[in-house]
């Protein structure tokens, strides 16, 4: 069972066993007073290992002095004024140690490495790139299906994908004839003038081919065009492919989140990468 979604006052959280963590995806300033001890009785009850708090930096000193410790941070994330930091606690110190460190620093390094070394990129005459609509998500449902085994959000339910394409998420593919072959989702916060490059996945035959660089180039022109200010990307720290595509199109490193989520082969750290657009 994926995990929930849920409103405690006029915040937002994402929890439950599959990533066994609590992950406070959007604070309300009406909820600071309480907010801190709201949390960690949910996560107590549940026996979760880790919180996880998405928080603008005028509550960082209230997260900090309540045993939380800084992993990541996104420069104007908030309407391209404020940052965003997230603030991680764990319940159950095994989780927070890094079997994988030396793994992941040798990713970053090499991602790193090629920052800006983008050159340009096409796609052949018999394929084409779209923003998807209701007319594809049965394609894009078996498309997750196909690349990944588990994930953090339920984008093998048709039903989340419509829903959420009426409310803030705008997805886009790439088709060879009628076969859909990579897809990726430009989560939007127009309140706050930025977006999450998520949900990128490419069938294996297909990889190696750069359509995650030119869904990530059609996804920032049209942002571009929206008046989007920071756009940003939670992705699997040990991939390869996915740091060094948003390296290459000059976003900046923000930080790790350790043992973070469980996508396709089990609990897994994110790097955190943000472009100010």
């Amino acid at each position: 069972m994926s995990d929930k979604i849920e409103t405690i006052g006029q915040s937002i959280i994402h929890h439950g066993k599959e990533n066994n963590r609590l992950y406070l995806m959007k604070l309300s300033d009406l909820d600071e007073s309480t907010i801190i001890e709201q949390i960690q009785k949910i996560a107590t009850e549940n026996n979760y290992s880790k919180i996880v708090a998405k928080v603008p930096e005028k509550f960082k000193s209230l997260f900090s002095d309540n045993g939380y410790r800084k992993e990541a941070y996104i420069p104007n994330y908030y309407k391209g004024i404020e940052d965003c930091f997230f603030m991680c606690k764990y319940l159950d110190q095994k989780r927070e140690f890094l079997e994988n460190e030396s793994e992941l620093e040798k990713v970053l390094l090499g991602a790193k490495s090629k920052s800006g070394s983008l050159k340009t990129t096409t796609l052949p005459i018999n394929i084409k790139i779209k923003a998807l609509t209701q007319d594809d998500v049965y394609n894009m449902v078996s498309l997750y299906k196909k690349v990944f085994t588990t994930y953090p959000f339920p984008i093998f339910d048709e039903k989340y994908i419509l829903q959420t394409m009426n409310e803030n998420l705008m997805y886009f593919g790439i088709y060879k004839k009628d076969e859909l072959i990579a897809i990726s989702s430009s989560e939007t916060a127009k309140e706050y003038s930025n977006c999450e490059m998520t949900d990128f996945a490419v069938l294996p035959e297909y990889r190696g081919k750069n359509y995650s660089i030119i869904l990530l180039q059609e996804m920032e022109k049209e942002l571009k065009r929206l008046d989007y200010k920071v756009l940003y990307t939670i992705a699997r720290a040990k991939s390869y492919g996915m740091n060094i595509t948003f390296s290459k199109l000059g976003y900046k490193h923000g930080g790790l989140l350790k043992n973070n989520t469980n996508i396709s082969e089990g609990i897994e750290s994110m790097n955190i990468w943000y472009k100010e657009i």
